[in-house]
């Protein structure tokens, strides 16, 4: 109606399911916990270079041939900082969010392009992972499944088809969202069963 003050979408609060919440929420701890044992393992490292990880379970899964390389302080300090700082802000939000705290879309969006930037860095990690330093993280691996599991929920709930302006597309992808993350992770294992094959084989 003429005269009636239009409500700011980005200030209205986004929908955001049960499941949906508890999926931030846990992702979050699942990557800050992964985050924090890296840093840790990294510190152990540098205290004592015999140290050997946690992580370290055989030639191929082994977080110390991952932590001493270039790639793992891509920024000049430990890869697992940034985590650290990401994750708890994730965490903080999926307490707010299995609380039921009503956040605006524009922090939904906001958590999306960061999650969006924090998957484009986990592509390229799992390119280093595999065809430069040719071992594998299994706290790596664990933020890597927590961050594009992040970017569906996070991109669901900041633009979810809530009508029908969004369009086609919006909605298409949005339907199949988990299909297309399945799709994901299982393109990642292939890679990895492929790529270590050599490894893989001596143990059957």
């Amino acid at each position: 109606m003429p005269g009636e003050p239009v409500e700011d979408s980005g200030r209205r609060p986004a929908t955001l399911s049960t499941t949906g919440a508890w999926l931030i929420l846990v992702a979050g701890v699942l990557g800050l916990i992964a985050s924090a044992t890296l840093t840790i393992e990294k510190i152990e490292l540098l205290i004592n270079p015999a140290y050997v990880p946690s992580c370290n379970l055989n030639p191929v899964v082994a977080c110390g041939s991952v932590m001493t390389t270039p790639q793992a302080s891509a920024f000049g300090f430990p890869n697992s900082l940034i985590g650290i700082a990401a994750f708890a802000v994730v965490t903080l939000t999926g307490v707010l969010a299995v609380a039921k705290v009503p956040l605006p879309r524009w922090y939904w969006i906001g958590m999306t392009i960061g999650t969006l930037l924090g998957t484009a860095f986990v592509h390229w990690l799992i390119f280093q992972s595999l065809y430069r330093i040719g071992a594998l993280c299994p706290y790596c691996m664990v933020v890597w499944v927590a961050t594009l599991s992040l970017l569906v929920v996070v991109s669901s709930v900041a633009f979810g088809p809530s009508d029908d302006r969004q369009g086609v597309v919006v909605h298409e992808l949005h339907h199949w969202r988990w299909s297309i993350a399945t799709i994901w992770f299982t393109v990642v294992f292939l890679l990895i069963v492929v790529r270590f094959w050599d490894y893989w084989s001596t143990l059957i």
